[in-house]
């Protein structure tokens, strides 16, 4: 018996030795005693699968088993990431310094991951710029949405033909599909015909490198989302228009059930001072503004002030609960974050406001504005 558990337990040990895997390993300095993470970012969630408490050389080693598809990983310090993609049994190596290890590391043992480094950089380069035109007081409305729309598009352009299209079956190019600015996809394939193909040609070049992949289903599975609402979209603007029925407001028609299930129209408040406010009643601030909301909506509301507030909350019954008391008109968005209102009214991030004049002309967003009560009030 003895001679016989011997030989299972040299068994197993083999098995674990033969058990192909990768390694991502290197320092991250000046973190001493800080819990660094090492997770697996799936479709759906993001779990933790292993983390190590740094030492003063910030040193660390991760081993995890060989994945059968190229799969995607990170390390996490705080709210401090670097992306890491693995399709093998490659060793990766990463050195950093915190706080700005997500921007400033070096990595080497991986082409993928790389140019993840260089996608992630030009990412936050953009997003930067984005945000430098958005807050230019100079500008007008139109012409900051003008300026950000053309660096998007010669943003994506350059992604396209230099990363994604170059090399549609690596995983720096399935990585470049899911960049955002804000909480907006670059290249968003539930509106955009020429993204859709940008994600099918990727879905079809991972059917060919990687089969039966659970990523390369998913990205067919929203190629082919993409395509039925593009065939929606057109079947409507086909439909004949009543001319006398098209808006000229100088505002974007936004047409949303309220909380008492009334449809609430935004082009209905023309004579109006409005404040249209983009809101997520699940972010950790949200009372804080709400409290501010109030103050204003208390002072100006009689003297023709009106707030219409977009929630995007994908718990329909959270936002009913959160707005029950509330005296403004409350509406919401089925379709969440994802909503084209957001990509329309060109939101980067939550919240955001506008402010509209009587003439149902925007005037502002919450960038150009210093002082919001003075803002109003010379409006009102």
């Amino acid at each position: 018996m003895k001679k016989y558990l011997i030989i299972a337990v040299a068994a197993l040990t083999m098995a674990s030795c033969s058990e192909k895997k990768f390694h991502v390993d290197g320092n991250i300095t000046k973190a001493k005693d800080s819990i660094l993470y090492f997770e697996h970012v799936g479709l759906e969630k993001v779990d933790v699968l292993d983390s190590v408490k740094l030492s003063e050389d910030g040193a660390f080693a991760f081993a995890e088993k060989e994945p059968e598809a190229p799969e995607f990983y990170r390390l996490r310090i705080s709210d401090q990431i670097i992306n890491v993609s693995i399709d093998s049994t490659e060793t990766v190596t990463v050195k950093a310094q915190y706080p700005q290890m997500a921007t400033q590391y070096e990595i080497s043992g991986s082409d993928n991951c790389a140019k993840i480094k260089e996608l992630t950089l030009k990412q936050i380069d953009l997003q930067n710029r984005a945000i430098a035109v958005q807050q230019n007081s100079n500008l007008t409305i139109d012409e900051a949405n003008d300026s950000i729309l053309n660096m998007i598009k010669a943003y994506k352009e350059d992604v396209k033909l230099n990363y994604i299209l170059k090399e549609p079956n690596r995983s720096y190019a399935y990585f470049a599909l899911f960049q955002a600015i804000g909480n907006t996809l670059i290249f968003n394939p539930r509106s955009n015909k020429d993204d859709i193909k940008v994600f099918a040609a990727v879905a079809t070049s991972w059917d060919t490198y990687h089969p039966g992949s659970e990523r390369g289903a998913n990205l067919h599975n929203i190629a082919i989302e993409g395509m039925k609402n593009i065939r929606i979209v057109e079947a409507n603007n086909a439909q004949t228009i009543d001319a006398s029925k098209v808006s000229t407001a100088g505002v974007i028609e936004i047409a949303l059930t309220d909380n008492q299930g009334k449809v609430r129209r935004l082009t209905d408040l023309k004579g109006k001072v409005v404040m249209l406010d983009f809101h997520l009643f699940g972010l950790e601030k949200s009372p804080e503004r709400i409290l501010l909301l109030r103050e204003l909506y208390n002072k100006y509301h009689a003297q023709g002030l009106e707030i219409y507030q977009v929630s995007l909350d994908a718990d329909e019954h959270f936002w009913k609960q959160q707005t029950a008391a509330l005296p403004w008109i409350s509406v919401r968005d089925p379709q969440g974050v994802d909503s084209q209102t957001l990509v329309v009214y060109n939101i980067q991030g939550l919240p955001e406001y506008f402010l509209i004049g009587r003439d149902n002309a925007i005037y502002k967003r919450s960038a150009q504005v210093k002082d919001i009560e003075a803002e109003i009030r010379s409006l009102l």
